[in-house]
């Protein structure tokens, strides 16, 4: 797993880029990337990751399938965070 900082990490994403802001999931203000945790994008490929902590069972039991990213969000007005995530 890696860090990247701010905006450099946008586009560390396994599908489209993160966007810079996105609305707070707890006062709907406006949140501003803060950083991107990513796994196996610059590594060669040997684990752990984040999908082989739990397994994926379906509804009332969901996990990740495959690795992922997840972009942390800190709200302007509230500071709590916001996180968006995929999988590639």
């Amino acid at each position: 797993m890696e860090v990247t900082l701010g905006k450099e990490g946008l586009c560390k994403s396994w599908q489209d880029e993160f966007p810079k802001e996105t609305e707070c999931c707890r006062c709907k203000g406006e949140a501003r990337i803060g950083f991107v945790a990513h796994e196996r994008m610059s590594d060669d490929g040997e684990g752990p990751y984040v999908h082989e902590q739990h397994p994926n069972k379906g509804k009332g039991s969901y996990w990740l399938h495959d690795c992922c990213a997840v972009a942390v969000y800190f709200c302007k007005e509230c500071l709590e965070t916001t996180a968006l995530y995929n999988q590639g």
